[in-house]
């Protein structure tokens, strides 16, 4: 008989979750704030990539705060900084190049923010969920993530519209607040109890199977930051409207693998499921290539959505499969910061590709970054074998 999935714990950080990354969601038409100043897609790379490259570099002190401080006052401080840096987006008006440094600033210190809550809301997750039902659970939890990531950006769409980025910044902060609200009320999965030294976070990641997954979720990551850099602006551009239509397919498709298909690799095994969703990732990005329409928009987001409905849970859950609890925050922090340092990477090389190529290049090469996870993932288990 299986164990109980659906706790009020379980519940409780959900919705909190749905919150914080509806929040982080609106800040997909983020590039529409930079290019209404007069930014251009390689600004738009930076930018949006000093936000990813900030998560990526303060990994190792997070996992080691999430191990130490506990999963629940970690999620508590991240969900503070994810209120308290929209509202300094505020304070930038006129062209972009006089406040660009100081918008670079903030855009690290709110990228350290969503760090610290990605890392610990699936730390602890990862804590509640029980072992047979881990690829299960971490899809469900997930799905609150998508829909915030639907949710944000039809809701932050209509205030831009309606109401200009300002209202945008306030709504964004309210509802970081909710999900720090929510979270007050939970108990702590963890404390450490062990005198014992524990490994540090990179002791962690160079372990074989650890760091392969890193490397599969840079890739993911590379692919995703073409979705949430590029796809709001190259709409725009093309005149498809509404631009959240993409960000709706992607989520809706993404969601009801989760709850359709969220127990298949707890049946078979994460690595007969890996392969066929870094192929739908790659064919959907690359679907983008097509001569633009709101029908390509949609099979784009409902393929690319499939792949990522799959792929981020099995990766996780490869990674944390057996794991000690102790060191389940550093294992998470290598993971979510795999997938952040491709998405800074992305962010900046395909920035300066879309200035050169257009935006078709981009989606074109971000595809090809999943094929390239596959091959390497083929790679990787039939060595294993």
């Amino acid at each position: 008989m299986n164990s109980p999935l659906y706790t009020r714990p379980f519940i409780i950080l959900s919705l909190a979750q749905l919150f914080t990354v509806s929040s982080l969601g609106a800040f997909f038409l983020f590039p529409l704030f930079i290019t209404g100043h007069g930014g251009g897609k390689a600004d738009i790379g930076i930018i949006m990539g000093a936000f990813s490259l900030a998560a990526v570099l303060c990994r190792p002190f997070i996992s080691g705060l999430v191990d130490r401080a506990g999963r629940k006052k970690s999620y508590l401080l991240g969900c503070l900084v994810m209120i308290l840096l929209p509202l300094a987006y505020l304070l930038f008006e006129g062209p972009l190049p006089g406040f660009y440094l100081p918008l670079l600033v903030v855009r690290i210190l709110h990228g350290i923010g969503l760090a610290l809550c990605f890392t610990a809301s699936f730390t602890y997750a990862a804590d509640i969920i029980p072992g047979e039902r881990l690829n299960e659970g971490i899809g469900i939890f997930g799905i609150t993530g998508l829909t915030g990531i639907a949710v944000g950006p039809i809701i932050g769409e209509q205030i831009i519209r309606h109401f200009g980025f300002s209202a945008l910044f306030l709504f964004t902060s309210g509802l970081s607040a909710l999900g720090f609200l929510l979270a007050l009320s939970l108990a702590e999965s963890y404390q450490p109890v062990s005198p014992r030294p524990s490994p540090t976070f990179f002791q962690v990641m160079f372990r074989k199977r650890t760091l392969t997954v890193a490397i599969l979720a840079s890739l993911f990551g590379f692919g995703l930051s073409a979705a949430g850099n590029f796809v709001a602006p190259f709409a725009e551009e093309e005149k498809l409207f509404p631009i959240s239509l993409f960000f709706l397919s992607y989520s809706a498709a993404a969601i009801l693998t989760r709850i359709f298909g969220g127990k298949l690799a707890d049946r078979v095994g994460e690595e007969k499921v890996i392969p066929p969703a870094l192929i739908l990732t790659g064919v959907g990005l690359s679907a983008l290539v097509l001569p633009a329409g709101n029908p390509i928009l949609a099979v784009s987001g409902l393929l690319a959505g499939t792949g990522h409905g799959f792929l981020y849970p099995l990766l996780s859950a490869l990674a944390l499969r057996g794991e000690p609890i102790e060191i389940r925050g550093k294992i998470t922090g290598v993971f979510t910061g795999g997938i952040d340092a491709g998405v800074f990477l992305g962010a900046t090389t395909l920035g300066y590709l879309g200035e050169l190529a257009g935006f078709r290049a981009i989606f074109l090469i971000a595809g090809l970054s999943l094929f390239t996870g596959l091959a390497y993932f083929k790679f990787w288990f039939g060595r294993q074998e």
